[in-house]
């Protein structure tokens, strides 16, 4: 029994159920009245028993038809509840945006950009997932969120991308250190030093591996990481230097920040799967985010 040819043949037997007249039940339905009376007669064939009987101008559900209309309103109720939520995921001014991002940028960047969104739909909602940026694109592949927020965009044919916001990169030393009188500092002036770095998996870490290798360093590391704030205290405990970003706000007491040459950026994209059609809430999001933030690739 075909399972797509079966649904509405049910929800027209539920409805018989309720009021047992063929010609009201198919104008409630919207369908003509032979072809309600035919997908019964069907349905009973199929079954190998009859669903109806006529008694005068109305007929009359069987005990076989009894038992499936009331299976089919079981089924179709269960049903409900997920008709409305794809009604809604339709509904540009009702889905539901998944978004992926840095932990780093739960503080303020994610909430800004969710917030110009909200004032204008508010009754969209966000489920918002934070991890390191390998995790963050690796969900983004395999469907479980709409949008990825990491730094650096990944590449490839299967993205596309926006530039929300750049980040001066730059080199913190403890206080003390023989860089610290420095106006500027090169990567290759680490070659020698102990680096402090988060571990593989996340952008800053890739940022770190890619401009070493640029500047022909073989890196040392000696602390891997979870958390930037992590890495700079273990920097102004003296324990190291890194290749970060400016302290979001007062850096911790012992810790100096030196500017990076040639001037440097940790670039923040939005990215989406090129060829994956995005629901209308999760378009109309990333188009606001383009619109206020973003410079396309």
């Amino acid at each position: 029994m075909d399972e797509l040819d079966l649904a509405p043949k049910l929800a027209v037997l539920k409805a018989l159920a309720a009021d047992e007249h063929v010609t009201r039940v198919a104008e409630r339905v919207g369908l003509p009245q032979p072809t309600v009376s035919r997908w019964i007669a069907e349905l009973g064939e199929q079954l190998g028993a009859p669903l109806l009987v006529k008694t005068g101008r109305r007929v009359r559900l069987t005990r076989t038809g009894r038992l499936l209309a009331e299976a089919a309103t079981r089924s179709l109720t269960a049903l409900e509840p997920g008709l409305r939520e794809v009604e809604e995921e339709l509904d540009p001014e009702k889905g539901r945006v998944v978004l992926g991002f840095l932990h780093m940028l739960g503080r303020a960047i994610v909430p800004e950009l969710v917030r110009g969104y909200r004032a204008e739909h508010p009754h969209v909602r966000f489920g918002l997932v934070q991890n390191a940026r390998q995790a963050v694109v690796d969900k983004l592949l395999s469907g479980e969120i709409d949008l990825a927020l990491v730094a650096p965009p990944p590449e490839g044919p299967e993205f596309e991308s926006v530039v929300v916001f750049e980040q001066p990169l730059i080199v913190v030393v403890p206080a003390g250190h023989r860089l610290e009188s420095r106006r500027a500092v090169r990567i290759g002036d680490l070659a020698d030093e102990d680096l402090i770095t988060l571990e593989p998996g996340y952008g800053l870490r890739q940022i770190t591996d890619d401009m070493c290798a640029a500047a022909g360093v073989t890196p040392r590391y000696v602390f891997e990481c979870q958390e930037i704030e992590t890495v700079r205290g273990l920097v102004a405990h003296g324990l190291g230097v890194a290749l970060l970003t400016h302290a979001e706000f007062a850096p911790p007491p012992g810790l100096r920040e030196l500017s990076l040459t040639p001037r440097t950026g940790r670039i923040f994209g939005l990215t989406w799967l090129r060829d994956n059609p995005l629901p209308p809430a999760v378009r109309a999001f990333r188009d606001h985010a383009l619109r206020t933030h973003g410079v396309q690739r």
